[in-house]
């Protein structure tokens, strides 16, 4: 089940991109007066096909399903008959440089107008995220050494308001893969309003693997997880429902020791069978004072108590199943806002993958970044199980990497074809015929090392 799950959500999020880029080029070429001989999503042997329209096009769904081709009248191609004279001036081949030039780069363009209003959608409807909040760091990390020993709250970035955890993410990984110096104004939890600092983090010590992975702990940036909650009473006769605690009743203290997180509150728990304890709980605000006796119990790694520290000894239990609710922000943005931000997110990704391939190409950034079709299968299962405002942006994600690599100046991909325009312009003349050919097999090849690469990266991520 999980499979199909992971097939449906992948052919979901590939297919209107296909679609999409396809009717970019589609459009374009009808809008310069360019007859399309064949629209088809996918290559290969025909699985549907029909006939519609003036020009009688054939719109074609294909059997292998990666990716998609609009075919327009050409007098280079291969034919069984003459083009009629009266179609000649309709041949893609006879139409201006500029017009040549908006058909093909129409396809990448429309899959970057794409995320964009994805990205507009999804500011307008608004994503709870994360608060930019961080425990202590840990000693000798980038972050401690400017002295900051408490728990905190990022507000600003480099003089730009910080919305988010995801926000604060974005922000470094770009600045660090650009090995720059950035400012973080910080807020001390529990602090007031007012106390802020500034705190500057120099990024140019780590290499860009470095920012592969959980790279904010490398900084000393651990979030803060948050304080354990009841999230019900499990045993009506047990300690805590004896002791007056109820759902919703936040864990601040044990004994005289804060307790910021689950973990540390299900090990006192746990190593403290018979002993009693005096818990500080806040209640709708209130602090309230509470003393139970963890009852001794047979090992359990259930939510409410944390695996024992020696196997087979007693483990205390008081009765009751743990959540930690995370502090999450509201991100949302006004209709104009939210367009001239899905904007933003679209140029800076698309500007970051570009740096990513350049340092690729330099042996900065490990291939092992490359990712194929099981990895993106993987990812669209994951996000669709998230829910819609995650899968819509992992859609708007792909988007802008299909436009990005379509532009790449490879031979057989768009960016290819604009490159060819670009020479003619500069020499007066398009290139060779022969040039074509061998450039087109030098593209074939380069691609398919890049599926294997991609495919090679699959299979091991399946396998680690």
């Amino acid at each position: 089940m999980n499979f199909l799950w992971t097939v449906a959500a992948f052919l979901l999020a590939l297919g209107p991109l296909i679609v999409f880029h396809e009717l970019g080029h589609y459009t374009v070429a009808r809008l310069c007066g360019v007859k399309v001989l064949r629209f088809s999503v996918g290559f290969g042997r025909p699985l549907v096909k029909w006939v519609r329209g003036r020009d009688r096009t054939e719109w074609v769904l294909s059997l292998i399903p990666f990716g998609g081709y609009v075919a327009m009248l050409d007098e280079r191609e291969v034919r069984d008959e003459p083009i009629p004279a009266a179609d000649l001036p309709r041949a893609f081949n006879r139409q201006h440089i500029a017009k040549r030039i908006a058909i093909v780069a129409a396809g990448p363009v429309a899959n970057l107008l794409l995320a964009i209003l994805l990205y507009a959608g999804i500011n307008m409807v608004g994503v709870e995220e994360p608060q930019a909040l961080f425990a202590a760091p840990v000693a000798g990390s980038t972050v401690a050494e400017t002295g900051i020993d408490e728990p905190f709250e990022v507000s600003a970035f480099d003089g730009e308001p910080v919305r988010s955890l995801v926000d604060l993410r974005w922000s470094l990984l770009k600045a660090g893969v650009d090995h720059g110096t950035v400012e973080l104004r910080l807020h001390a939890i529990g602090a007031a309003p007012d106390a802020t600092r500034a705190v500057s983090l120099d990024l140019s010590r780590f290499e860009t693997r470095d920012f592969e992975g959980d790279f904010m702990q490398k900084l000393g940036l651990t979030p803060l997880r948050p304080r354990p909650t009841i999230r019900e009473i499990a045993d009506p006769n047990g300690p805590a429902a004896q002791a007056g605690l109820v759902r919703g009743d936040r864990i601040v203290s044990v004994d005289g020791r804060a307790i910021n997180d689950v973990d540390t509150l299900q090990q006192v728990i746990a190593a403290s069978p018979g002993k009693r304890l005096a818990l500080m709980v806040e209640r709708d605000g209130a602090m309230l004072s509470v003393a139970l006796t963890p009852v001794a119990a047979a090992p359990s790694a259930d939510a409410a108590n944390a695996p024992p520290a020696t196997a087979g000894a007693p483990t205390g239990r008081i009765g009751v199943q743990l959540r930690a609710q995370i502090q999450t922000v509201l991100v949302r943005y006004g209709p104009l806002a939210a367009v001239a931000h899905g904007a933003s997110q679209t140029w800076d990704l698309c500007a970051f993958s570009l740096r990513m391939i350049g340092k690729m190409l330099s042996g900065e950034v490990s291939l092992k970044n490359i990712s194929g079709p099981v990895t993106i299968a993987d990812y669209a299962g994951q996000s669709a199980k998230l829910g819609p405002l995650a899968f819509i942006s992992f859609i708007a994600f792909i988007s802008i990497s299909l436009g990005v690599m379509n532009l790449l100046p490879i031979p057989m991909l768009d960016g290819g074809h604009l490159l060819y325009y670009s020479a003619e312009i500069l020499r007066g003349r398009p290139p060779s015929e022969r040039f074509l050919e061998w450039s087109q097999r030098a593209g074939m090849f380069l691609l398919a090392g890049l599926m294997v690469v991609a495919l090679f990266n699959d299979f091991v991520r399946l396998l680690s």
